[in-house]
């Protein structure tokens, strides 16, 4: 028996389209390395909405095209293998959307979904801490009730796309009691609400699209809670497995590669010996994220793609850097995309986090314990 690995007429119709949007969105706006998380652009967002890819695999009920997770997966990878700026609209569609339609109110459909299926909206997730790392439960920012009202009080850091963002996805502490993640609420945060402070990161390669944000006292309708309150937990695992298993995790520095290959001198062996590999990573690593989008993986499957593919990613970096040279260090974009690189294995969750997702929930190996003191 032979496994059939060609795609679909349809999906390779869908592809060129992509290819030829994609295309068209970098000659109007610009070309972006790691283009869903740097490459901004509301009026690209317009396009792709007018396009039907924002929203292709959210139910037909809510707006959404009702699409399969592959064809999705197609689009973004000719987009971000591009460089087209699909930032403004990613997060949403990625994780919000689906979040929203899954767990949220009718009202909250109707107020929410329209504005992101349209490109108008953009969203940021507040979700990481400055004393969490990567363990969600230890999430300190408080959202306490107060009649009508949750007062939201903390901080967030590393939030993508905050200083641009119409709304945050917050992740709060909404109790201290029993277990710690079972205290957590997601809250819908408009970001133009008082108390709210956004300070924009500037990481050491000159991108600013990580952001601080501060919550003073904001007083967010007790309306805009998503799902039960103290369920967030469960709920923001489901966020991280569409965030961890995408094709963005494979495709963010693919510019720089098709870059490397124009360079690259193919009558050494060893370049060719590296190109074979990298060509083979990309292989490997799309399958992977086909198979997650075609619900063939388990539920922790997406931990070993994004380490997978996280990883490869680095690998072109430092293939490229090999290969430029000096060329390396010419203009912005380039340097900028081969130094970046030590953050795919860290933002969305280290690798070493994946790896014990890997171990304990997939593999079922048991936690090493910890060593006492005498």
């Amino acid at each position: 028996m032979s496994l059939d690995f060609s795609m679909r007429p349809e999906w390779e119709a869908l592809r060129a389209r992509a290819r030829a949007v994609a295309e068209q969105g970098v000659a109007g706006y610009g070309r972006w390395s790691d283009s869903w998380i740097n490459g901004h652009s509301k009026e690209f967002s317009r396009v792709l909405a007018a396009e039907g890819f924002i929203g292709m695999t959210w139910p037909a009920e809510y707006g959404g095209g009702g699409r399969p997770g592959i064809e999705r997966i197609i689009m973004a990878e000719e987009m971000i293998s591009v460089g087209a700026p699909i930032a403004a609209s990613w997060f949403a569609d990625r994780q919000m959307g689906p979040s929203i339609y899954s767990y949220g109110t009718d009202a909250q459909k109707v107020e929410f979904l329209p504005g992101m299926l349209s490109g108008e909206a953009s969203w940021c997730i507040g979700m990481s801490e400055p004393d969490a790392g990567s363990d969600l439960a230890a999430l300190k920012t408080s959202a306490v009730r107060d009649g009508d009202c949750y007062v939201v009080n903390g901080q967030k850091i590393w939030t993508s796309g905050a200083a641009s963002a119409e709304y945050c996805y917050a992740i709060c502490r909404t109790s201290s009691e029993g277990p710690p993640h079972r205290g957590l609420s997601e809250l819908i945060v408009p970001m133009g609400l008082d108390g709210i402070e956004v300070r924009p990161v500037r990481d050491m390669v000159g991108n600013s699209h990580f952001c601080e944000i501060f919550f003073t006292d904001v007083r967010v309708p007790a309306d805009n809670l998503v799902g039960t309150e103290g369920g967030a937990f469960k709920q923001t695992m489901i966020q991280l497995g569409y965030e961890r298993g995408g094709i963005d995790r494979l495709v963010s520095n693919r510019p720089l590669y098709e870059l490397a290959l124009e360079h690259a001198d193919l009558a050494d062996p060893q370049t060719r010996q590296e190109i074979a590999a990298i060509e083979t990573g990309y292989r490997l690593g799309r399958l992977m994220v086909y198979r997650g989008a075609l619900g063939e993986g388990s539920a922790d499957y997406s931990a070993g793609t994004k380490a997978f593919c996280t990883e490869h990613e680095q690998r072109v970096a430092e293939f490229a850097a090999r290969v430029l040279g000096p060329a390396a260090t010419v203009g912005d974009a380039v340097p900028t995309a081969i130094c970046y690189a030590p953050a795919y294995t860290i933002q969305g969750g280290t690798s070493a986090i994946m790896r014990n997702i890997i171990g304990e929930r997939i593999l079922g190996l048991p936690r090493e314990p910890r060593p006492t003191r005498g």
